[in-house]
């Protein structure tokens, strides 16, 4: 990795194994970590967002990333206009550190909380919602 390195913590779909880890390909791991108990992590369908002011320390993993690294992911993130990205406080291996993070400008009105502050395991406790089969008309009575 060239030039200088930053800590990026990720939380959601930018996770290792989650649909937008491509972002970090060149990106350096280094470790599990989580925050204080002062964000709240919410569903917002296909992906999670952080909001400060809440009770819930959220789950997630740093990456050492380079200025290319963090652009990509502020495109992808939509900083600053849909989340913005902040430094905040993070337990990583057992020594706090500061990292960057995205945090959702706007709060929606009508969110689900996601409860333990880990992405990966509220996705793997929801059950996908299936559409109900089809209607199948009576078959007609037959007579002997």
């Amino acid at each position: 990795m060239r030039g200088e390195a930053l800590m990026l913590f990720v939380y959601g779909t930018l996770l290792r194994g989650e649909p937008n880890h491509r972002s970090l390909h060149s990106a350096r791991y280094l470790g599990a970590a989580k925050t204080a108990p002062v964000f709240r992590l919410v569903d917002l369908g296909s992906f999670p967002a952080l909001l400060r002011g809440g009770t819930t320390a959220v789950v997630g993993e740093v990456f050492a990333v380079d200025r290319a690294i963090l652009a990509a992911c502020d495109r992808l993130e939509g900083h600053p206009t849909f989340y913005r990205r902040e430094p905040i406080a993070v337990d990583v291996r057992g020594a706090g550190c500061m990292a960057e993070t995205y945090v959702l400008v706007r709060t929606p009105d009508a969110v689900r909380e996601i409860h333990g502050g880990s992405w990966r395991t509220y996705r793997a406790g929801r059950v996908p919602t299936l559409p109900a089969p089809p209607t199948l008309p009576a078959p007609p009575d037959e007579d002997p």
